[in-house]
């Protein structure tokens, strides 16, 4: 199978990036990162899918690796509006009328966004870790202790001292996080290092901070948005087929989050734990990522 290719597609806001494999006329499948990751969060599922015979596209989020904004002036926002209206916006760009989609963490926001409000482009939604819709209104509630424990990074973002703490150490900050988050997972350095370079784009921390302020009311979002956040603010059904995984071991969601999730889910829907992966479950369970696909492939 020939190593995946690198493209562009421009959008009303961005030049996307993204890792093309497969045949071209095969069933698409969009598959979205993660923070702090990004496109090789997808590698090895990729790289089945493609011998099955589906078109892989995996895209580079905004403030991740190649992709760029448009325009200077453009917000530099990372609110859940946002990524869902980039991954619209990029079917939209490379004429998919329908795709497969699958993500976790923003990469599944972004996919539950476009399959709750733009069914129609959705064949079959696989996501890890349940729904990923923010309830934005609800979250000055708190959580209780040791979630709160686990989320010290967002927290920290919160402040100016940890903007520049990310800004200044983005590395340290995030492999930290790959080591909490999944701890039966021993990644190399060559691993780390593969993906960190997506952390250099200059938008990085502004689209970080931005969404992690944003999705507790500490940050405003941006207006071009506002109409799509309050149509998300009532954590719509996605009514598509969906296969929901979770990692055994995931260690800032743990599996109990999704325990209920199907009551979001109006459509054909199953949730199956990944022993052993936390997580980056697509890194750690590609076989397991490539099965559920197949569950949801019409």
């Amino acid at each position: 199978m020939p190593n995946p290719v690198q493209r562009i597609v421009r959008t009303p806001l961005l030049d996307i990036a993204y890792l093309e494999s497969g045949p071209p006329d095969g069933p698409p499948v969009i598959l979205l990162h993660g923070w702090p990751s990004d496109v090789h969060d997808w590698d090895d599922v990729a790289t089945l899918l493609a011998r099955k015979g589906h078109r892989v596209l995996v895209p580079w989020l905004r403030g991740f690796g190649p992709t760029r904004f448009l325009d200077p002036a453009t917000i530099r926002s990372g609110q859940q509006a946002a990524v869902g209206a980039d991954l619209r916006d990029f079917m939209d760009a490379l004429g998919l009328r329908k795709a497969l989609l699958g993500g976790y963490d923003w990469g599944g926001r972004a996919a539950c966004v476009v399959a709750a409000r733009w069914p129609e482009r959705v064949l079959g939604l696989v996501t890890i870790n349940g729904y990923a819709i923010q309830d934005i209104f609800g979250s000055r509630k708190p959580a209780g202790a040791e979630q709160e424990h686990r989320y010290w990074y967002q927290w920290y973002f919160h402040t100016e001292r940890g903007r520049a703490g990310l800004a200044a150490d983005r590395r340290s900050i995030a492999k930290l996080l790959w080591q909490l988050w999944s701890p039966n997972w021993k990644f190399d350095d060559a691993t780390f290092e593969a993906t960190a370079a997506s952390f250099d784009n200059p938008d990085f921390v502004d689209v970080t901070i931005q969404s992690y302020r944003h999705r507790y009311g500490n940050a405003p979002g941006d207006p071009a948005y506002d109409e799509l956040e309050l149509r998300l603010a009532v954590q719509p059904k996605i009514a598509v087929p969906t296969v929901v995984l979770h990692g055994e071991c995931d260690g800032v969601g743990p599996p109990e989050q999704s325990e209920n999730a199907a009551r979001y889910f109006t459509g054909p829907y199953q949730r199956k734990v990944i022993p052993v992966a936390g997580h980056f479950l697509s890194r750690e369970a590609p076989q397991a990522v490539v099965e559920a696909i197949g569950l949801v492939t019409p």
